[in-house]
Parts: C-alpha cells; structure tokens; sequence
C-alpha cells in the first residue's frame, strides 16, 4: 500500500499542504485515542497542531477471506469509534472535525466473486447480505461507513493479482472510487490553505 501512500502525500502536496504536515513514517503516525493511548494510521495531515487528516489504507489478498473479512471490518469501526470519541474529548486540541478516510484493496479472484452463504440460527441478517460475495460485502461495508458518518470516504479498490503490476483494477462505483476519495480529501484540506 506504499504506493498510496505516496500518491495521496502528493495529492495533498499538490493541494498546498507543506510538505513537513505530511506524515507517512512510523512512529509519526500515532494520535490519542480514547479507548486506547494510541492508534497509528497510515497517513496523517497535522498542521498548527490540529489534526486535518487521517487515513487508513488496508488491502487483503486470499485465501482467508472470512476471517479477514471480520478482522478488517471491526478494526476500520473501532478505529473510526475510537478517534471520534477522543475528538469529543478535546483531544486534539480543540479543532475543527478532521477528515478520515478508508481505502480498500482487494484481490480480484473467483473466490473473493462468489456468493457466500450466512448463518441465521436466531434472526435473519439485513437481506443485501444474502447471497453477498465478499467483495460485495466489503462494497457494503465501505458504503455504510461513509453512511454513518464514521468515515467521510471510502474507496474500494479490486485487483486480480496477474494484473497488479500493470495497475489495473476496478471500482464498484463512483462513490466508492479513488476519483471520489481524493477529491473528498482535497477539498477538505483546501479550506486550511492560505
């Protein structure tokens, strides 16, 4: 995902973010939380000591798509819970709400393509989930993160792995898409450019 990374560093360059606001290393990528001391993201936008931005950038590949499935989902929700409360808690030095947002890539492949089948021993689960491929779950997923107002993006990114080297992928929608994501991002950080 270091390729994001950098592409997003310099969206944001380009959109007159100084460069030194712009932090990408480890150990400059950690911001209070609430329910934890800290929480390292993948990139962060830190100016006048206000947080602008903070991204998460994941990505799974198969065959474990299940597990990963449950992994990914609840930290992108616990992370996204944990910083928001911590902003309610003035932890970030009494700024305005910072942009979040979540980028997702996700192999291409017949396994991550078929419908998978839900378990419902007491209830039923919400119906778009029937029948739902993971990569339709995680399309879900980052739709209804932007939805409940967790994050104020999200980007869903797939890949087969022949593919990935040339730079092919595909978007399941335009407001799903990197298009969308960045420039969500760059008209947030637009406002603190003098």
């Amino acid at each position: 995902m270091d390729g994001f990374v950098e592409l997003l560093s310099g969206l944001i360059e380009d959109a007159g973010i100084a460069h030194d606001r712009i932090f990408t290393k480890k150990r400059l990528l950690e911001v209070p939380g609430f329910f934890r001391p800290t929480k390292e993201w993948d990139l962060l936008v830190v100016a006048e000591d206000r947080l602008l931005a903070a991204i998460e950038l994941k990505s799974q590949v198969g065959p474990s798509f299940s597990n990963n499935f449950n992994n990914r989902t609840e930290e992108a929700m616990g992370s996204a819970l944990d910083l928001w409360t911590a902003f309610r808690e003035n932890a970030f030095n009494h700024a305005i709400r910072p942009w979040l947002g979540y980028l997702f890539l996700l192999e291409d492949c017949p396994l991550s393509r078929r419908p998978v089948k839900v378990r419902e021993p007491h209830f039923q689960v919400l119906p778009e989930f029937h029948g739902a491929s993971y990569a339709k779950r995680y399309e879900l997923f980052c739709r209804k993160l932007v939805l409940e107002r967790h994050y104020e993006a999200a980007a869903l990114l797939t890949s087969n792995k022949e593919h990935r080297l040339l730079g092919a992928y595909q978007e399941p929608g335009d407001d799903l898409g990197f298009g969308h994501f960045a420039r969500s991002l760059v008209a947030h950080l637009g406002v603190y450019v003098t």
